[in-house]
């Protein structure tokens, strides 16, 4: 199975993303010319050999109007002059989007954003938590600016779509963090055209590539605090945070903010599993490197090549014994589990003591996923204590595709491993189907079925 390994010890970001990616695509120049031809307004994609502790990589530079993000969150102008200065640290050195009241106070990043209470696509002025050496307008993109951009480009479908979901992830955690709907985020121009640039080349180059499926390590985020027009907020940022919820993260003794909006994002809707690298015979290698110096290679590692057809993990394993519930509450208690995520819940009779007749409630999870199912379960449940026991687990391998037949386009999960492959369509999409078709359930599988023998 061909599969493209993520390793994130260094965290995620667009560019870095971008240029892994790159490395691992043979047409590197021509693609870097559709991108640019695409039609971004003002936007200039190039890539530049860059080192990182010994290690040769590729570096990504996104120009809007002749202007580069610099490290601290400003801009770099073509006339040589840097960001303003009395700039602050910058944790990491790439884009990533935070809403905030005005678009230039970020000493830490590259896409700026803010709340308004109303539309407007004028430039205006605002005052600054630090002088500048220079002024100039400033120029913002509301979420439905970006939307209306990506919808314009003379993109595959398939990309388009991908990127649209991207950014609603983003657009949704600055949403959620900042208490305003996602129609009253406004991004700061410079910086959310290179992060679209950066989420469009993404998802090109993901399409390109073609793996069958994306994994990734666990997202290292960085630690400490990064310092804003607000005051000091915690690492990950707010929107990072929420992006990356049911996504295994830790910190690390490294000060800075490693992980950012457009990376998460990316990770959170390509990735299918995050964990340890698989038994995998890679066949390229590309290293998408930042432009901050840490002791470890500030860089985004992606490895590409096969993998066999089934995999192995483990599981956690939650059970209970429970006697005085009723049928009806159990039920709630099992939909709830499952809508929370559980890899499976099930019930099995059991004899008590006092020869009193219950139910043993067994909830299959990941490692990630035990805490959260747990608490559930004590919520919605009457039990006193659970036991838990680590499984490995030996499964086949899972994806979705889509058939057209007389009643309508039905999913299909196909697994495969071990010499095995297995074709079933999805319960919901049939039923459905049956029912608005006035047929069988049966005359609609077997119309599935057909498709994806053809």
């Amino acid at each position: 199975m061909k599969t493209l390994y993520l390793d994130c010890s260094m965290g995620a970001a667009g560019d870095m993303l971008m240029g892994a990616l790159l490395e691992l695509y043979d047409g590197r120049k021509d693609f870097l010319a559709k991108l640019n031809g695409l039609g971004l307004p003002g936007i200039s994609v190039a890539s530049e050999p860059a080192q990182k502790c010994g290690i040769c990589g590729t570096h990504v530079r996104v120009t809007v109007n002749g202007e580069e993000e610099a490290p601290d969150g400003g801009h770099i102008h073509p006339h040589g002059r840097g960001a303003e200065p009395g700039g602050h640290a910058h944790a990491h050195d790439h884009e990533h989007p935070h809403a905030h009241p005005h678009p230039h106070e970020h000493p830490h990043e590259a896409v700026h954003v803010h709340v308004h209470d109303h539309e407007h696509t004028h430039a205006h002025e605002h005052e600054h938590p630090h002088e500048h050496a220079h002024t100039h307008a400033h120029h913002h993109a509301s979420y439905a600016d970006i939307c209306g951009w990506i919808g314009r480009l003379a993109l595959p479908e398939k990309v388009r779509a991908h990127a649209e979901a991207v950014y609603r992830l983003i657009g949704e955690a600055e949403s959620h963090a900042h208490g305003a709907p996602i129609e009253q985020i406004h991004f700061h121009e410079v910086g959310s055209m290179d992060a679209l640039a950066d989420v469009v080349g993404c998802c090109w180059l993901f399409e390109l590539l073609g793996p069958d499926q994306i994994l990734a390590s666990p997202v290292h985020v960085g630690s400490g605090t990064v310092r804003c027009a607000h005051g000091i907020l915690p690492v990950p940022a707010p929107a990072t945070a929420h992006i990356l919820t049911g996504v295994p993260c830790y910190g690390g003794e490294i000060q800075s903010e490693l992980c950012t909006p457009t990376g998460a994002a990316l990770l959170k809707h390509f990735v299918s599993r995050f964990g340890p690298m698989p038994v995998l015979t890679a066949g390229r290698i590309g290293y998408g490197m930042g432009t901050k110096d840490f002791p470890q290679a500030n860089c985004v590692r992606a490895l590409l090549g096969e993998t066999g057809a089934e995999a192995e993990d483990s599981a956690v394993e939650l059970c209970c014994n429970l006697d005085d519930m009723t049928p009806e509450a159990l039920g709630f208690a099992c939909e709830a589990l499952m809508e929370a995520g559980a890899l499976d819940v099930f019930t099995l009779p059991a004899g008590m003591k006092k020869f009193r007749s219950g139910t043993l409630l067994t909830i299959l999870c990941r490692p990630e996923q035990e805490e959260a199912l747990a608490r559930l379960c004590f919520l919605h449940t009457s039990t006193r204590g659970i036991r838990r026991r680590v499984c490995s687990r030996r499964t086949l391998v899972s994806h979705f595709e889509t058939v057209e037949t007389p009643f309508g386009r039905i999913s299909l999960k196909i697994s495969e491993g071990y010499g095995v492959r297995r074709v079933k369509p999805e319960y919901a999409d049939v039923a459905k189907a049956a029912r608005e078709h006035g047929v069988s359930f049966e005359e609609v599988q077997r119309a599935a079925l057909k498709g994806i023998s053809q």
